[in-house]
């Protein structure tokens, strides 16, 4: 009887000490699916972020005074024609 009054003894000691048998914790689905959504958006993300720093920027190598040579000549048929049509 000694024997089992040690085991007795040893698991009262360790209950508390707390230290238990590890219990599986239950996730609940809800956590589940929010992480989830998650991963996806981190890997959209992290893909969305990846095409626009490899896409070339376009507008870089666009003219502005390209514009401003149509805008002028615009301006001048304009004003011809408002003098034509005053007289």
């Amino acid at each position: 009887m000694s024997k089992l009054d040690e085991l007795v003894a040893m698991e009262k000691i360790h209950n508390l000490l707390g230290k238990k048998d590890k219990e599986k914790k239950q996730i609940s689905p809800l956590f589940w699916i929010l992480g989830v959504i998650a991963i996806i958006a981190l890997i959209a993300g992290i893909a969305y972020a990846a095409y626009k720093y490899f896409t070339p920027d376009y507008l870089e190598d666009y003219d502005d005074d390209f514009d401003d040579d149509f805008d002028d000549d615009f301006d001048l048929d304009e004003a011809d024609d408002d003098d034509a049509d005053q007289n």
